[in-house]
């Protein structure tokens, strides 16, 4: 007669092995994919499923760096464009620095962390900056007058260019809306989203900006009809730093990550404590 303790491994089997399987092979496609992201560091990431997915069906994944009675939740996304890989690498390491308090920063600070929130881009051959459907993610958010102002934008300023195609309306897509419940459920008072390879800091929100992180210096280059920045910073007044790294395809030095890393953090405390 089988005993309690053989029961509970075969329930053990039938759940968490397959699971770690699917798990394992997750990381390997992503780590294949991310610049200076292994399997194993993806692995010990722990990613969870943020319940969400994309036009072809793929998960998205995220990881929560929680506390109690956070001063702040901050969320920190990256992928939006499959076609900026290092934007994945830059959050992945970062997640991994904000599991170790930085001394000298006060706040309490909830992150949330989705490295990747377009992976259909990010794994089509060769990765591309939209979506499965073409839709430029970052050109789909539901600002103020999008039905006119994407379209002008789209037809006059980029002369109808593909790869900034804003959709047939806002809030078209499943990774758009994944994002826009993202601000609705955890209520970030802050939005780091990771870009390249322009090699600046963007910002748009009310308070003062950050000058730099690291070797990134601000450069407020504009706000788009459909952007995260013009929808969160301006209309949702939830500030949105837009990092552009200097190469989508090379991470930045492990010393210069740190940089900017501890930057930012020496902002938020000085400009986002209550």
């Amino acid at each position: 007669m089988p005993t309690v303790s053989s029961i509970y491994k075969a329930i053990l089997a039938l759940f968490f092995i397959p699971f770690t399987a699917q798990a394992a092979s997750v990381c390997q496609e992503y780590s294949a994919r991310i610049p200076g992201l292994t399997a194993a560091e993806c692995d010990a990431a722990s990613w969870r499923d943020m319940h969400a997915k994309t036009v072809l069906g793929r998960t998205i994944f995220g990881v929560d760096v929680p506390v109690e009675k956070p001063d702040l939740h901050v969320l920190v996304i990256g992928g939006i464009h499959g076609d900026e890989m290092t934007s994945g690498g830059l959050v992945h390491e970062w997640l991994s620095m904000a599991r170790t308090p930085l001394a000298g920063t006060p706040l309490r600070i909830y992150w949330r962390f989705i490295p990747v929130v377009n992976p259909d881009g990010l794994f089509a051959k060769p990765p591309r900056r939209t979506n499965a459907r073409g839709v430029d993610l970052n050109r789909n958010f539901p600002t103020l007058n999008w039905a006119r102002d994407s379209k002008i934008h789209w037809e006059q300023r980029t002369r109808k260019d593909p790869r900034r195609w804003p959709g047939p309306t806002s809030a078209s897509e499943p990774e758009t809306r994944f994002v826009l419940s993202q601000m609705a459920s955890f209520k970030p008072n802050l939005i780091v989203s990771v870009h390249a390879p322009y090699a600046v800091v963007d910002f748009d929100g009310n308070s003062s900006p950050p000058v730099r992180l690291g070797r990134l210096f601000l450069d407020q280059i504009g706000v788009f009809p459909g952007s995260l920045g013009n929808y969160g910073g301006m209309q949702r007044h939830i500030p949105v730093v837009t990092v552009e790294l200097a190469s989508a395809t090379r991470l930045p030095h492990p010393g210069e990550v740190r940089e900017m890393w501890g930057d930012l953090l020496h902002w938020v405390n000085d400009k986002l404590a209550k």
